[in-house]
């Protein structure tokens, strides 16, 4: 399998190169989805590529969506490249593993946030003021504690090159509607719950991670379909059972690796971002590879 960093398909229409993916126009009701090797962090494209990350990430998205095909329904209309329509065929190889032929959405407004654990911008939000977008919490937590129960804490949806923030979820409400953010709510908190416990049984603790839904046109009425990436080591924190102690930060399977070391060579988070050491790119490539060989027991063999 290749390295890939930028795709360039002059077959279809490039519609965006977001942070990882690139998406093209497949036809007036598909999309073609690619996920690169682009790794970003601080909401900063890196410059250097993790070999196989969009591979992993594809791979895992699809094993989640499968797992919860009978929760709820998906985007997915071709994941062998085999089944791609035939003018890509020269790009097979590019293309084996990290895309997705999909049914086009209509992406909500907010980002669906769960955490389970009080980590990250949710732990900074609570030292402030004992709440995390409008959730009261117990006094007396630490860095890294597990909720008593998961909590749905929504955000915005920035611009490239800006941050999301984080927002009550009856501000959530009030931008996407109270029924599809109702149900949205309903949806992640229960993905994140049965992802969570199968998770752990497999040595991965799942913190909290990040869902995107859409909608679709089903029989005349709007469905609500689960799309994107689903549970991966960009969309969540991915922590090792075997080393948890909450009252610190935890170890951790996905690109908090990446964070830690930015943090620790002062980046100031706007590009350009500096250059990544070959030891960073290839502990963190690891870790990536790890995950997904603890939670779907298989090897990608690359």
């Amino acid at each position: 399998m290749q390295c890939v960093s930028t795709t360039h398909l002059s077959e279809f229409p490039l519609l965006s190169r977001g942070k990882v993916r690139d998406i093209y126009e497949a036809g007036p009701d598909s999309l073609l989805i690619v996920t690169t090797d682009r790794i970003s962090a601080f909401d900063v494209i890196m410059d250097d590529p993790i070999p196989h990350k969009g591979v992993v990430l594809n791979q895992i998205t699809l094993f989640w969506m499968d797992k919860f095909k009978n929760l709820v329904a998906n985007h997915l209309l071709a994941t062998d490249v085999r089944d791609f329509p035939a003018v890509l065929k020269p790009h097979a190889d590019m293309l084996e593993g990290r895309a997705v032929l999909v049914r086009r959405a209509k992406p909500l407004p907010i980002e669906c946030i769960v955490r389970g654990y009080i980590t990250g911008s949710g732990w900074k939000d609570y030292l402030k003021s004992g709440s995390v977008c409008g959730h009261k919490l117990p006094e007396g937590l630490r860095e890294s504690d597990k909720l008593a129960t998961p909590l749905f804490t929504p955000s915005t949806k920035a611009e490239l090159g800006n941050h999301d923030e984080n927002i009550p979820v009856e501000e959530a409400m009030r931008i996407t509607g109270a029924a599809k953010a109702g149900r949205a709510q309903e949806l992640a908190l229960g993905i994140y719950t049965a992802a969570r416990d199968y998770a752990g049984g497999r040595g991965i603790i799942i913190a909290d991670t990040k869902f995107e839904f859409g909608t679709v046109k089903d029989g005349g009425a709007e469905k609500l379909i689960l799309i994107d990436e689903v549970l991966t080591p960009d969309s969540s924190r991915f922590w090792p059972m075997s080393d948890y102690a909450p009252g610190r930060g935890q170890q951790s399977f996905d690109k908090q690796f990446l964070r830690d070391w930015l943090e620790a060579v002062k980046f100031n988070k706007r590009p350009p971002a500096p250059k990544i050491p070959q030891e960073i790119i290839d502990q963190t490539r690891a870790k990536y590879l790890e995950a997904f060989r603890l939670l779907t027991g298989r090897d990608l063999g690359v």
